[in-house]
C-alpha cells in the first residue's frame, strides 16, 4: 500500500458513507418528527464532528496541510486502515437498514417510532457509533499526519460524549421500561458478552 492509495481509501470511505446515509435520509425525512432535542448545542456538535471526520483530512488529502504534523508512512498501519474502513461501512449500512424510517441524523423521535433492539441492535445499543468510531480510527490509521488522522477520534468524540447521554434520555423518556431494560442487556458501543 501507498500513500496515495492509503488517502483514497479515505476519500472511498467518505463516499460510501455519504451513499449508504444519502438513501436512508431520503426515506426517513418522509416520516414527520413528533419530537426533536436540536439545538444549537446539537450543531456545534455535528459541526465539530464533521470537522474532525471530514474538513480536516479532506484539507490534508487536498493540500498537504498541516505539513508539520507529518510522520513516515506505514503500510502495515494502512492496511489495518482499510480493514476498519471496511468493518466501519459494514456496520453503518447494518445500523441503517436496521433502524429505516426511524433514522435521524439529530436527535430526533419520529412519528410512530419504534424501538429497535433485533439485528446489529441486538448486541449493541449505539452500533452507529460504534460505527463511527471505527471510521475515527481507521482515518487515524490511513492518514499518516497527527492533526489530520488524529482529528477523527476528537471530532467524534467530542460529539459522542456531548450527546450520547442526552440521546439515552430521550429514548427513556420515549420508550421507558422498554428502553430500561434494554440498557440492562446491552452496552452502549461494544457487544456485551455473556
Amino acid at each position: 500500500m501507498t500513500p496515495a492509495f492509503s488517502k483514497f481509501v479515505f476519500v472511498m470511505l467518505a463516499i460510501g458513507w455519504y451513499a449508504i446515509r444519502y438513501k436512508y435520509a431520503r426515506r426517513s425525512n418522509r416520516t414527520p418528527v413528533a419530537r426533536s432535542a436540536r439545538g444549537p448545542r446539537e450543531t456545534a456538535l455535528l459541526l465539530i464532528s464533521l470537522t474532525g471526520l471530514g474538513l480536516l483530512p479532506v484539507l490534508y488529502i487536498c493540500t498537504g496541510i498541516p505539513h508539520f504534523a507529518d510522520y513516515a508512512f506505514h503500510p502495515v498501519q494502512a492496511w489495518l486502515g482499510l480493514l476498519f474502513a471496511i468493518v466501519s461501512l459494514s456496520m453503518f449500512q447494518l445500523t441503517h437498514r436496521a433502524l429505516g424510517r426511524n433514522w435521524s441524523v439529530s436527535l430526533d423521535v419520529r412519528v410512530d417510532h419504534r424501538l429497535i433492539t433485533d439485528g446489529v441492535y441486538q448486541k449493541v445499543r449505539h452500533p452507529m457509533y460504534s460505527a463511527f468510531w471505527l471510521w475515527a480510527f481507521a482515518q487515524a490509521l490511513l492518514l499518516p499526519n497527527w492533526v489530520a488522522g488524529l482529528s477523527g477520534i476528537v471530532g467524534f468524540g467530542v460529539l459522542f460524549f456531548g450527546r450520547v447521554s442526552r440521546e439515552e434520555r430521550i429514548m427513556l423518556d420515549t420508550f421507558g421500561d422498554q428502553y430500561r431494560e434494554y440498557m440492562v442487556r446491552t452496552y452502549r458501543v461494544l457487544p456485551k458478552v455473556y
